[in-house]
C-alpha cells in the first residue's frame, strides 16, 4: 500500500471515529433532556387534594332532618374516615346556641332571618348562601276527616290547631300567610320546631298544624296534607355558611359543596324542597 492510500484510510478512520463519537454525545443529551422534561413534567403537576378526615358537626333546621340524614351518610361513603353529626331543632336556638359558644362547622337554616343572628355576631366565615326554598302545607289527621280545605277552615271553633312558635321559621311564616289572608287563629300549642308541631298531629293531640311541605311528605300516611293559596305568600328561603370557629374547616367545606351540587340538589327536591 502506498503512503498516500495508507493517509487517506487513517483520515478515513478518523472521521468514522468523530462521527460515532458526535452521535453518541447527541443520544445522551435528548436522553438527558427527556428525563429533564419529565421531571419538569412532574413537578409542575397539581398536588393530590388531602384526604379528609374527622368530624363534621352540622347544626340545621329540623326541617332538613331527613335530607341532610341521607346527604350525611353519602358524605362519609365519599369520604372514608369523616363522620357528620347534626344537632337538628328551631333555627333560633340553633342560632343561640352558635352564638354562645357552642362547637359546630356549619349552620344551615329555615330562614335568613334566624341566619342573621349568628352574622350579626359575625360568627360566619363567609357570607351565607341560599340552597333551597320550602313552602307551608297543612297537615290533617288521615283522611282528613275534619274536611280542611283551606287555610279559613282551621278558624272553625273546636278545631285543634298547632303552630310553630313564632319566632321559628315555620311559626313567622304561618303568621305571615295568616296575615295575607286577614285571619286570626288561636291554636291550642305553639311547638319549638316543626317536627314537633307534626308530632301533635300523628299522635292525634291535635287535628291539624301548619308544616312545611317537606315534612308532610316525610310523615308519609301518618298525616294528609292541603295546600292552601296563601303560603306562596310566605316562602322561606334556607341559607348555609361555615361557621367562623369552625373546629373541621376543611371538611366542612367539602359538605357544604355536596349540599350545593347536583347531588345534593336532588336529595333536596326528592324530599320537597324548591330550587332556590
Amino acid at each position: 500500500m502506498t503512503r498516500s492510500a495508507r493517509r487517506t484510510r487513517r483520515t478515513l478512520q478518523a472521521t468514522g471515529a468523530g462521527a460515532a463519537a458526535l452521535l453518541a454525545l447527541a443520544a445522551c443529551s435528548s436522553s438527558d433532556s427527556a428525563s429533564s422534561d419529565s421531571a419538569a413534567g412532574s413537578g409542575s403537576s397539581s398536588p393530590a387534594a388531602p384526604q379528609l378526615s374527622g368530624t363534621v358537626t352540622v347544626f340545621a333546621a329540623a326541617s332538613l332532618k331527613e335530607s341532610f340524614t341521607t346527604l350525611g351518610k353519602d358524605f362519609e361513603k365519599a369520604h372514608p374516615g369523616t363522620k357528620v353529626t347534626f344537632s337538628f331543632g328551631g333555627s333560633d336556638t340553633l342560632a343561640a346556641s352558635i352564638t354562645g359558644g357552642a362547637p359546630a362547622d356549619v349552620f344551615a337554616a329555615a330562614s335568613p332571618k334566624t341566619m342573621a343572628i349568628v352574622t350579626d355576631k359575625k360568627d360566619t366565615a363567609a357570607a351565607p348562601v341560599t340552597f333551597v326554598r320550602n313552602q307551608l302545607e297543612i297537615a290533617t289527621l288521615p283522611g282528613n276527616p275534619d274536611k280542611v280545605a283551606s287555610l279559613k277552615d282551621l278558624t272553625r271553633s273546636g278545631l285543634k290547631v298547632v303552630l310553630c312558635d313564632k319566632t321559628v321559621p315555620c311559626g313567622a311564616a304561618a303568621q305571615k300567610a295568616l296575615q295575607a289572608s286577614s285571619l286570626k287563629l288561636t291554636p291550642v300549642s305553639y311547638e319549638q320546631d316543626v317536627k314537633s308541631a307534626l308530632t301533635k298531629v300523628e299522635l292525634k293531640e291535635a287535628d291539624a298544624a301548619v308544616v312545611y311541605k317537606t315534612d308532610v311528605k316525610a310523615a308519609g300516611d301518618k298525616v294528609e296534607g292541603v295546600e292552601f293559596p296563601e303560603s306562596a305568600q310566605a316562602v322561606n328561603d334556607y341559607p348555609i355558611a361555615l361557621l367562623k370557629d369552625a373546629p373541621n374547616a376543611a371538611a366542612a367545606k367539602a359538605f357544604i359543596a355536596l349540599v350545593r351540587s347536583a347531588e345534593g340538589r336532588r336529595v333536596l327536591t326528592d324530599a320537597g324542597f324548591l330550587k332556590p
